[in-house]
């Protein structure tokens, strides 16, 4: 009777391992989709097949100098995001700034614009008007590193509550000058005022045989300039209004008139006490750099790529020293944003939008951007680093309209007093009136 009861007892202990040997089994072959001797066999058709996928195709238009030792830096870092991401590969198309902008409106009008590119900052409201860039504020909120971000940086690619742009490098504006030149005028520090730079030109040149200032009165670089000098007379070229609209005020309010006048008043100044040379009424860009990089005149308002041109001209510059630009009722610079645009009409939105993170991202920037990044905290000791990020609150951009034909009048303005030498306060009235012109071909002018 025992050994009857024993064995009953030994097979329900028997029946019970079974089962749990085969719910084991089964959980086994759930979690992995078959049988235990299956679910290698699929794993490894799976990674078979995701290894032989067509990686995602991005287009990135970029518009670095070929043969570069940015072009070096930035293919390496490159490399290194398709390493860590092989489902994705970067096309790019390298595209100079001088036929970047039409290039870009072709392919958005097209439907074809690529996923992501380089850009002006000018060109940001133009972009929005067109419908072209996507909407990233999700992607960006959710975006780890996003309060690594000056807040003045994002706000200017920041439009109705959407972030539409990321920012890619700064070219903060700030004052260089050669200080051995100033020196031996006998200033041991740069003026801080547009008053002091003007009573400091004779002595320089007196003592230097070198004008003392120069700027950029033609292309690109000469509406940039102006924008500053405005806002260091604590003025905008265009003011938001209540409809959500933009207008020039300048002609509404006296005291804004008056004091839009004393900015080209101060070109006119610059000019006829000799501050400047006569040649820089219609000086560009290359000229402004080149002349301040050999030494030709002792100060000019510039941005951190003037480094480049310390390594063509490492005499002439290595008495070069950075501070904040001299200024009238405020202080202010030029905020140059460099955004990547992203486009709706890109194919692969979540893959530009992680490769965009990567170019933001500490490493990418450290290697490529360590002393113009839009990075807070990256800070670099380098003359060409924390001299110009320190000035970043104090940085203006341009509003966010569409923007060719104001970009132009300020050009235009800039001859006015300077070739044409009408009154400084009738240049004033006629960029008033020519913005607001502009507004209105473009359906941005307020009725406010």
């Amino acid at each position: 009777m025992a050994n009857q009861r024993i064995v009953p007892a030994v097979l329900s202990g028997i029946v019970a391992l079974s089962v749990l040997a085969g719910c084991a089994k089964s959980d086994n072959t759930a979690a992995n989709g078959g049988s235990p001797t299956e679910a290698p066999k699929k794993q490894e058709a799976a990674a078979t097949t995701a290894a032989n996928q067509e990686p995602v195709k991005l287009d990135y238009w970029a518009a670095w100098s070929p043969n570069s030792e940015e072009e070096t830096k930035t293919k390496a870092q490159i490399k290194k995001f398709e390493e860590a991401h092989p489902n994705i590969k970067i096309n790019v198309q390298l595209i100079t700034f001088d036929v970047l902008h039409d290039k870009l409106i072709a392919a958005i009008n097209a439907g074809n614009a690529p996923d992501l590119s380089w850009g002006l900052s000018e060109w940001f409201g133009e972009f929005m008007k067109m419908d072209a860039l996507q909407d990233l504020t999700a992607s960006y909120n959710a975006w780890s590193d996003k309060d690594k971000v000056y807040p003045n940086v994002m706000a200017s690619l920041t439009a109705e509550g959407k972030v539409l742009a990321l920012p890619h490098y700064l070219g903060i504006r700030a004052l260089l000058y050669h200080e051995n030149m100033l020196k031996k005028a006998g200033y041991d520090a740069p003026p801080k005022t547009w008053d002091e730079l003007l009573a400091m030109s004779g002595k320089v040149k007196q003592a230097t045989g070198k004008e003392a200032f120069g700027i950029a009165a033609a292309g690109v670089r000469s509406p940039q300039e102006l924008l500053s000098l405005f806002a260091q007379n604590d003025l905008v070229i265009a003011k938001k209004m209540d409809d959500g609209k933009f207008k020039n005020t300048w002609k509404d309010n006296a005291d804004e008139l008056k004091r839009a006048g004393e900015v080209y008043r101060f070109y006119q100044d610059l000019l006829a006490k000799g501050a400047i040379r006569s040649e820089a009424k219609t000086w560009g860009w290359q000229e402004e750099d080149t002349n301040f990089a050999q030494g030709q005149y002792a100060m000019v308002v510039n941005g951190p790529w003037i480094e480049g041109r310390s390594k063509e001209n490492p005499e002439e510059m290595k008495d070069v020293k950075v501070t904040a630009p001299p200024s009238k009722k405020k202080s202010a610079t030029f905020l140059e944003v460099s955004p990547l645009y992203l486009y709706k009409s890109g194919k692969h939105p979540k893959e530009a939008f992680e490769f965009a993170t990567f170019i933001m991202s500490k490493d990418w920037q450290t290697s490529i951007r360590p002393t113009n990044s839009p990075r807070s905290d990256m800070v670099s000791d380098s003359p060409w680093g924390k001299g110009f990020t320190e000035l970043a609150s104090t940085g203006v951009v341009f509003p966010s309209v569409s923007l060719g034909g104001i970009t132009k009048d300020m050009e235009d303005s800039i001859a006015r007093a300077l070739i044409k030498n009408d009154a400084p306060e009738d240049v004033a009235k006629w960029l008033s009136e020519a913005i607001n012109n502009d507004l209105k071909k473009s359906g941005e002018l307020s009725s406010k």
